[in-house]
């Protein structure tokens, strides 16, 4: 009994071929847990469209996955002088966002971060007139933007890349690769049209793995159903059955991501009150859990143990059985599954 991700593997696939064609020159990313599907499943992936590269978030994430990927394999985490070495081959090209950095590889394959509205890393337009003399001793891939995903000030994702751009070949930089992350089809349309001899790549993680939100789905296992009255005791704390109902013990717990969330940004007045209502429950000890029986999402009868959770499911619902599958709605990037089926 286990949780399982289940994939429409054709219409899974259908749609990698669709972003593929809107993005030419398309860099997939596998990082993290793989977008909730492995490191070694999305390197079968990337093989299997053809590309020539893959970007990666960490040293270690290129460690374990080039065994599984034969291209060229593109670390995002910017290089720090002092960190630890990590055994790469020389088909791994290295991200860096200071002068600093570039002088610490020396011969290797890098691609230079720019500074973009996000203020996360990259190179200055002050850093760029020390840039000709780094460049002499390392293979420069090209150069790389990583851009916001909202523009709340109403700013354009295209002239912001523009501006690089022209700040880049004014201080007669080599521009013949530009990778960009977070742009809609139109607006790399655009920036190709304008500057024909540079490439634009565009990294993409979520929109390729997870974009088609019917092809994947979660559901766990339910091991055991047990039936209670008002006021019965069960759990680790002894808790009251508020009414009569059934406990439904489900594969999926905290070592699979069950219980965990990232925190979210919320827009709007509507948002913000389920989360104030959200955090007045949980106060009380309801807890509202991913797991969805009788058409609604049910709630945790006691905080998810380890590698199940444990639900009450009203009297007035049906009642589960062993061996049911119940969906979750899990988020990929914080959930680990014990198998994933193909179908």
């Amino acid at each position: 009994m286990a949780l399982t991700l289940y994939v429409d593997t054709a219409r899974w696939r259908a749609h990698h071929k669709h972003v593929q064609e809107q993005f030419p020159g398309l860099v997939p990313v596998c990082k993290g847990n793989g977008y909730g599907f492995g490191h070694e499943r999305l390197a079968e992936e990337a093989t299997r469209l053809g590309s020539d590269i893959l970007a990666v978030g960490t040293t270690y994430e290129a460690a374990r996955i080039k065994d599984f990927f034969g291209g060229d394999l593109l670390v995002l985490t910017p290089y720090r002088r002092g960190e630890e070495p990590v055994p790469l081959p020389d088909r791994v090209v290295r991200s860096v966002s200071s002068i600093d950095g570039v002088y610490g590889l020396v011969g290797a394959r890098v691609v230079i971060e720019v500074m973009s509205s996000m203020k996360r890393h990259g190179i200055s337009e002050q850093d760029l007139p020390q840039l000709h003399a780094a460049i002499e001793n390392v293979r420069l891939e090209g150069f790389a933007i990583h851009l916001p995903l909202d523009r709340t000030d109403g700013s354009d994702a295209v002239e912001e890349v523009i501006g690089w751009m022209d700040r880049l070949r004014a201080a007669r930089l080599p521009l013949h690769t530009m990778f960009v992350s977070h742009l809609k089809a139109d607006e790399l349309a655009r920036l190709q049209q304008q500057f024909p001899q540079t490439r634009f790549r565009a990294r993409i993680g979520t929109r390729l793995w997870l974009g088609d939100h019917e092809a994947t789905e979660y559901r766990g296992a339910v091991l055991d159903v047990t039936r209670v009255s008002k006021g019965d005791r069960f759990g680790y704390r002894q808790q009251k059955a508020a009414s009569d109902g059934y406990l439904v013990v489900v594969a999926g717990g905290t070592s699979h991501g069950v219980g965990l969330e990232a925190p979210k940004a919320l827009h709007g007045v509507m948002p913000r009150a389920k989360g104030v209502a959200r955090a007045g429950l949980a106060t009380v000890n309801r807890n509202l859990s991913p797991f969805v029986w009788g058409g609604k999402q049910r709630w945790f009868a006691e905080p998810p143990h380890m590698q199940v959770s444990i639900l009450f499911v009203p009297s007035d619902a049906p009642e589960p059985t062993v061996g049911d599958e119940l969906v979750a709605h899990l988020r990929h990037t914080t959930t680990q599954f014990d198998r994933i089926m193909d179908r």
